[in-house]
C-alpha cells in the first residue's frame, strides 16, 4: 500500500492491525486450550492407572481352571480391601503369577474332599452349582485339613484341571497375599456380569 493511500485512509491500517491482534490472541487462546486439555487427559490417565494399580486391578483370565464362571480371555475387575467370604472369587499371586480362584473356606474351617470331588466344610457338603467338573484333582494335601488362621482355602471351578489349595504348589492363601476380590466381568461385553 502506498504512503499516500495509508495517509488518506488511516483507519485501514488500524483495522488491519486490530485484525492481526485478534488473530494472535486467538492463537494464544487456542494453544492454551490445547495445552489444558492435554494436561487434563494426562492427569486423568495417571489417576486411572493409580486407581487400577492401588484399588481396582484389571485382569485377563488365562487358562480354563475357572470354567464356566470365567473363560480364557475374559477381563475382570477386582477391588482391593474387600473381605472375601466363602464362595467369593479372589485374585492372588503365586510364583509371580496372578491367579483367580474361589474361596472355599477360611481360617479355622475344616475342609474335606472325597474321591468323587464332593467338598465338605466343617462336616457339611457344599452346594456348588458353579462347579464345571467335580473331581478330586491334583491333591497332595492330607484330607481333612484345618485351614490356618488368616488364610483361605481356594479352588478353581473346573476341579479336574485346576491347581489350587489342594496342591502344595499353591497351598493356603494368606489374606495379605490377595490382590483383591473379583467383582465384575467387563469383557466380553456380551458376558458383562457382577460376580459377587
Amino acid at each position: 500500500m502506498s504512503e499516500s493511500k495509508a495517509r488518506s485512509h488511516p483507519e485501514l491500517g488500524v483495522e488491519q492491525l486490530q485484525a492481526e491482534l485478534r488473530r494472535v490472541k486467538y492463537r494464544r487462546r487456542f494453544a492454551r486450550s490445547v495445552l489444558c486439555i492435554l494436561l487434563v487427559l494426562a492427569l486423568v490417565a495417571a489417576l486411572a492407572i493409580a486407581a487400577a494399580y492401588l484399588w481396582l486391578p484389571v485382569l485377563r483370565i488365562h487358562g480354563d481352571s475357572m470354567e464356566n464362571t470365567l473363560l480364557s480371555g475374559d477381563v475382570v475387575v477386582a477391588v482391593r480391601g474387600l473381605e472375601a467370604e466363602a464362595g467369593d472369587l479372589i485374585t492372588f499371586e503365586v510364583n509371580g503369577k496372578l491367579l483367580v480362584k474361589r474361596v472355599i473356606a477360611k481360617g479355622g474351617d475344616v475342609v474335606s474332599i472325597d474321591e468323587d470331588g464332593v467338598v465338605s466344610v466343617n462336616g457339611a457338603a457344599l452346594d456348588e452349582p458353579y462347579v464345571y467338573e467335580a473331581a478330586l484333582g491334583t491333591c497332595d494335601v492330607q484330607m481333612p485339613c484345618v485351614v490356618p488362621e488368616n488364610t483361605y482355602f481356594v479352588m478353581g471351578d473346573h476341579r479336574a484341571v485346576s491347581v489350587d489349595s489342594r496342591s502344595e504348589a499353591v497351598g493356603f492363601i494368606r489374606e495379605d497375599q490377595t490382590a483383591g476380590k473379583v467383582v465384575l466381568r467387563i469383557w466380553p461385553i456380551s458376558r458383562l456380569e457382577w460376580l459377587y
